[in-house]
């Protein structure tokens, strides 16, 4: 029998991976044309032209030795530089390669940097609501997550329920920006003001409080909104990044931490990130992504493809009477149920085969997730059964 604590992983963090084979179940029974997938977030753009040829060459040019070898847990070294160089580029940071350990994935760096961080019993702030595998990642450490509830209209972090949230057995507050699942960008002012609370609980407290950037949708943002870049802001910020969504590549787990100079006791946490990133069994990050990402490190999705849905299904919604948050990045769309039980309103919406998720997944119910990383012509589709769900629910 497998431990109990695991029996309870698997009831708590099910729930959208379930929806996704519900709906291939679906698919069969109603034909693909007729179900209306909205539940996983998988990236749908072509991966870019580059980052392709990139693999090929890697493959046709580097050693088998360099290529399929071991190497430094942190990565190799010329990929290290090349991150570093690209965020200096952009953000007018001062990283060096040192700075960057690579990574299986950002959901990888969440769980190396919790590693270094926690001992047992450490508290970490997530800001509501928020992506539900955090809990988990916090739990493998031995950490407690503590969360901070959102201003009811704007989604924004609830700067006094913040304040109160941090206690001197915080240790580390995750940001997520864009959110997932709202599409909310967290602007320059909020993060400046979360910025302030922390250093005047650091200095309360005597001890460091850490800011770990979980920013995969970084490159996903529209309507010219800027997402702040978090070491302009607060040194001592960890950074991590997946290229999943910037190259529409997911499977390939490749991502990085990015530990900010300025950090206090930055040499010891990047040995500690190292160490962990080993003792957690990654060892290092893949290494043929590594190699294609040197020579494909500018390459980008098509934000355009995402921002055509995201003006279609929230446009749409709306005018059927849906009450929606405007996504301002990622690409989710945040729905208020109008079931009180927001599982009555999922269920509903399963009748007319679109498929959600529930706002209790990311510790906010009342609430639904669209995913609009999908075909146009899907969400054409799905129109006139929304106008249904709508018209059951008697919305304007």
């Amino acid at each position: 029998m497998i431990s109990k604590k695991m029996q309870q992983e698997i009831k708590g963090s099910a729930t959208i991976r379930a929806m996704f084979q519900e709906g291939r179940a679906m698919a069969q029974e109603f034909g693909a044309e007729n179900v209306y997938d909205f539940s996983l977030g998988n990236p749908m753009t072509p991966v870019p032209a580059e980052f392709n040829r990139a693999v090929v060459e890697a493959v046709q040019t580097v050693s088998s030795m360099e290529l399929h070898g071991y190497m430094d847990n942190a990565g190799y070294p010329e990929t290290r530089q090349a991150v570093a160089e690209d965020l200096n580029r952009r953000f007018g940071t001062d990283f060096e390669g040192k700075h960057i350990v690579m990574t299986v994935g950002a959901a990888g760096a969440l769980n190396v940097v919790c590693k270094t961080l926690l001992d047992p019993g450490d508290e970490v702030l997530a800001l509501a609501p928020y992506f539900g595998e955090y809990r988990s990642y916090v739990a493998n450490h031995q950490g407690v997550l503590r969360e901070v509830k959102p201003d009811a209209k704007t989604f924004q972090p609830d700067l006094a329920d913040f304040e109160a949230k941090i206690t001197e057995a915080t240790k580390a507050v995750i940001i997520n920006n864009p959110v997932n699942p709202t599409g909310v960008i967290y602007p320059a002012g909020i993060i400046q003001a979360m910025a302030d609370i922390l250093r005047k609980k650091q200095a309360a407290y005597g001890k460091e409080i850490y800011l770990v950037s979980d920013e995969p949708y970084r490159e996903l943002a529209y309507d010219g909104n800027e997402v702040p870049f978090l070491t302009h802001y607060y040194d001592n910020t960890f950074v991590t990044y997946s290229f999943s969504k910037s190259l529409s590549i997911p499977g390939e787990r490749i991502g990085y931490i990015a530990a900010c100079p300025k950090m206090a006791g930055c040499s010891q946490a990047l040995s500690g990130l190292s160490v962990a990133n080993r003792m957690l069994g990654f060892v290092n990050a893949p290494s043929l992504m590594q190699k294609a990402l040197v020579a494909s490190m500018g390459a980008k999705t098509d934000v355009a493809y995402y921002d055509r849905n995201r003006q279609l299904i929230y446009g749409s919604l709306a005018k059927l009477g849906f009450t929606c948050a405007k996504p301002q990045g990622a690409f989710y769309l945040w729905v208020k149920s109008p079931d009180a039980d927001e599982k009555k309103f999922v269920e509903a919406a399963k009748r007319h085969h679109i498929l959600l998720v529930g706002g209790a997944t990311f510790s906010c119910p009342g609430y639904v997730r669209l995913a609009y990383c999908v075909s146009y012509e899907m969400i054409e589709r799905s129109l006139p059964a929304f106008k249904k769900l709508a018209e059951e629910y008697r919305l304007a």
